[in-house]
């Protein structure tokens, strides 16, 4: 029985230790006859495992490598397969550029430059080359350049490749939005998006040492903030029909995958939480989710599904959004937890800027897979519902994450008698807690003692003349002589 590629992403290793694959081949198709394009999908969709197909396919240095699409549906595509290892590839992701501010975040990207030229040490000592340019290459590989210098990197390197192989160049670009998801939570976008609009204009807008360019993401960040003036750009998100089977499992990929591990008697609980996605008009179940799922089922005892993807990194963002509800969202999510609709006008484009209105912040959540189209009621204007179980779990677990925390702070001030923080804390979780209109002393009196059930609570108890409301019992009581 074949393993299970769990947290796999490199399609070598997949297939030459004989992994289970979902064969997604047929998108090296669907990429022949593209210029520059953007594929959107939700994190843990396969965005990484298809950009290194991608890779060692078109690489020229990957000659010897032919034979891991032997068999594959691509094979059978003749007028393709005469462009397999035909060009200079230059492949990059930058999904780990999550630092805290933008200088740390240039010194990664220096890194990733470096990382490009160490694959490519033949251009060092190209003849092709003369020694100007073989200078600013070692210049790149040191990082001694400046912030202009870097913007350009990937037009000069890819510049340089032409010349050296004597053929135009694929530039992959992996998770092209985690640096500005991760500028904009921590408060220096705009440097951060007028750097990735220098690197992707030099390199894809007027670069005539490129073959093509093909971009992942989870967003599709407006064209007039970051790809201005690229009339070659294409864009493919989760509501067009162009590729949408290739990210994430189908319905029949996943009948098969538990077929073959004999897990068919699970396949509605399975459907249940891991199934719910629409892709264009695709039907698609979380392809990460699933590989988990399956891994559980087959090593231990425990065949019933459980969430996965929640546990995953990423879920900072709809933590802000639930710490900052106004009523109005803490209302709509609470509709969505009790698995009901909302209808929400979904903007195709957006800027990290735009999250903070709270409409976009819906359209945010589609893109990301946090929300599903359930039918359109007007030109862009849909009905939303969470996709399935197991993204349920993640507004249930944020929702617990944030009183968790509450309730550990305000014990903390009550033990420092800091008076002003309780105020603080109790207005705070009275605002995304509670209505207006709920006005009567009863009702904060239950409301506090569902709060702090963890704790072993004496309610209206009598002291002296009178009663105290709660009673908040230490865990150790000091007892002195």
């Amino acid at each position: 029985m074949q393993r299970l590629a769990k947290g796999i992403t490199n399609f070598k290793t997949i297939i030459d230790e004989n992994y289970y694959y979902v064969d997604k081949t047929g998108f090296i198709k669907d990429v022949h006859n593209e210029a520059v394009v953007l594929y959107t999908r939700p994190r843990r969709f396969g965005k990484t495992l298809n950009m290194s197909m991608l890779n060692y396919f078109y690489n020229v240095k990957h000659k010897k490598y032919a034979y891991l699409f032997n068999e594959l549906e691509i094979s059978k595509n003749e007028e393709v397969m005469q462009y397999q290892n035909r060009y200079p590839v230059i492949s990059i992701t930058l999904k780990e550029m999550k630092q805290s501010n933008f200088q740390e975040q240039m010194n990664d990207f220096k890194e990733i430059i470096s990382g490009v030229i160490g694959n490519n040490t033949e251009l060092l000592t190209s003849d092709k080359l003369n020694e100007l340019e073989k200078g600013k290459l070692y210049k790149y590989y040191e990082g001694e350049v400046n912030l202009a210098q870097l913007g350009r990197a990937l037009l000069f390197i890819s510049q340089c490749l032409e010349k050296h192989y004597e053929e135009k160049v694929v530039i992959l670009i992996d998770e092209y939005d985690v640096p500005l998801q991760h500028a904009y939570l921590l408060g220096y976008y705009d440097e951060m998006i007028s750097f990735l609009k220098s690197v992707l204009s030099a390199t894809l807008k007027d670069n005539d040492a490129l073959k093509k360019g093909i971009l992942t993401g989870c967003l599709r960040i407006a064209k007039e903030s970051i790809f201005t003036g690229m009339n070659n750009f294409s864009v493919y998100g989760i509501s067009e029909e162009i590729s949408a089977s290739r990210f994430g499992f189908t319905p029949s990929d996943v009948y098969e995958i538990l077929s073959y591990y004999n897990l068919l008697a699970y396949e509605k609980e399975v459907k249940k939480w891991y199934d719910g996605y629409v892709f264009g008009k695709q039907e698609i179940y979380n392809p990460w989710s699933i590989v988990q799922y399956v891994n559980q089922a087959t090593k231990t005892s425990d065949k019933h599904p459980t969430s996965f993807w929640a546990n995953t990194s990423g879920n900072d963002i709809v933590m802000k959004y639930i710490t900052q509800a106004n009523r109005k969202m803490k209302e709509e999510f609470e509709t969505l937890v009790n698995k009901e609709n909302i209808v929400k006008k979904i903007k195709p484009e957006l800027t990290y800027q735009e999250m903070d209105s709270i409409d976009n912040i819906y359209s945010f959540l589609l893109f990301t897979g946090y929300l599903k189209i359930c039918r359109k009621v007007a030109d862009g204007t849909y009905e939303l519902l969470i996709p399935n179980e197991e993204v349920r779990k993640v507004y249930i677990n944020q929702f617990q994450e944030y009183f968790e925390e509450r309730k550990s702070k305000l014990m903390e001030a009550l033990e420092n008698e800091d008076t002003r923080n309780i105020n603080d804390i109790l207005d705070d979780i009275l605002k995304i807690s509670v209505s207006y209109y709920d006005n009567k002393e009863s009702f904060y009196h239950g409301f506090m003692l569902g709060f702090l059930s963890d704790y072993e609570i004496l309610s209206n108890e009598e002291a002296g003349n009178g009663r105290l409301d709660l009673v908040i019992k230490p865990k150790n009581v000091l007892v002195t002589s």
